[in-house]
């Protein structure tokens, strides 16, 4: 009896872990830089940020720190701009 217990906690803790891999790669997936795209002029300039640049902005706030760690894209995020977007859209600064 105790042994079938055992089989079964293990099948569900493997089941998990599967599942929390498969998210993880889920949320890796849906991180795309470009989806930023309606924010550049509202970030290289004094233009108010769209709503859609807001939408999108707050979709891609997982992503924030990933997009930090590439030197192509970390230019655009530690703007001042950028600060002023976020802050205008509501969606935390990252910090990561």
């Amino acid at each position: 009896m105790m042994k079938k217990v055992y089989v079964v906690c293990g099948m569900v803790l493997v089941l998990l872990l599967l599942l929390v891999e498969l998210s993880f790669k889920v949320d890796a997936f849906n991180c795309n830089p470009s989806e930023l795209s309606p924010c550049l002029q509202a970030i290289t300039s004094n233009v108010p940020p769209s709503t859609t640049c807001c939408q999108k902005l707050m979709e891609q706030k997982p992503c924030l720190c990933g997009y930090l760690q590439n030197p192509d894209l970390k230019q655009y995020i530690v703007s001042p701009g950028a600060k002023r977007v976020s802050l205008s859209c509501g969606v935390p600064y990252p910090t990561c």
